[in-house]
């Protein structure tokens, strides 16, 4: 016990200066990359705006000791994302895979870090109950799917206490089907020595701050991702395209847990 306290400490160490590093530096770079002259610029095989927002991501998963293994691959073209939810290092961590914007709650702008560089790369916040906010939103995942973007949304409504994966709700899943937009599942989950994690999540009465240092103070973890067949919405109502998508993401989910 002790020597895994002096540890977590140890890492904190060399982990904070990096990350100040990263924000003072890395985060500047990004913002600057987020404007319309950056998509135009090629990088590779992406646009320099979409590498420097994936460069940034997977550098935060570094810093906090996570190793990232992905079994299928992302297909061109407009796509809805959904995923099982976590913990709030699931947003780099998906980032780190493709470009995408996200629609989250609006707690998140006032994070550090993470807040500013959400608003900067575009995320769509909705006000949990307010359904204003939740057709502003619709539209706007509707335009981005029109010209060709992806959109990852947490169906599960939140990061929920217990583990597996949650019921999916199916409000977020209209502007998928108003536009044709095929649904790409993702199964995230973490892994500590070869055993599912249940650590990354918040736990009861935690904060953001309380939980980020906490998860900087942990040794190296390993982020499953499994890219699942995407699921064509064409044609659906939302509540079974919701289910279809959950029901693929739970049985990714506890298949590979069993397995672990």
């Amino acid at each position: 016990m002790i020597m895994n306290t002096l540890a977590g400490y140890l890492r904190l160490i060399y982990r904070v200066p990096w990350m100040l590093l990263h924000i003072l530096v890395g985060t500047p770079a990004v913002v600057i990359c987020q404007y319309p002259w950056a998509q135009s610029v090629p990088f590779g095989r992406r646009s320099l705006k979409e590498a420097m927002s994936i460069w940034w991501s997977r550098m935060i998963c570094r810093i906090f000791g996570i190793r990232i293994q992905v079994r299928g691959e992302f297909q061109p073209g407009a796509q809805l994302v959904v995923a099982n939810h976590i913990s709030w290092l699931d947003i780099p961590l998906m980032h780190s895979l493709a470009a995408m914007g996200f629609v989250s709650k609006a707690e998140i702008k006032s994070w550090p870090v993470i807040g500013f560089v959400a608003k900067s790369g575009g995320t769509l916040f909705h006000q949990r109950g307010c359904g204003n906010s939740a057709s502003g939103v619709g539209a706007v995942m509707v335009q981005r799917m029109q010209e060709g973007g992806r959109v990852a949304i947490f169906p599960e409504g939140g990061i929920l206490p217990g583990p597996g994966v949650k019921r999916f709700h199916g409000r977020m899943f209209a502007a998928a089907i108003d536009t044709a937009t095929p649904v790409q599942p993702l199964m995230l989950r973490y892994l500590h020595d070869g055993r599912h994690d249940h650590d990354m999540t918040f736990l009861p009465g935690e904060h953001f701050v309380s939980n980020f240092f906490r998860l900087l103070r942990q040794g190296r973890r390993v982020a499953d991702v499994a890219v699942l067949p995407l699921i064509d919405s064409a044609g659906k109502q939302r509540k079974p395209l919701a289910r279809e998508a959950e029901l693929a993401v739970r049985a990714s989910f506890e298949a590979d847990t069993a397995d672990g």
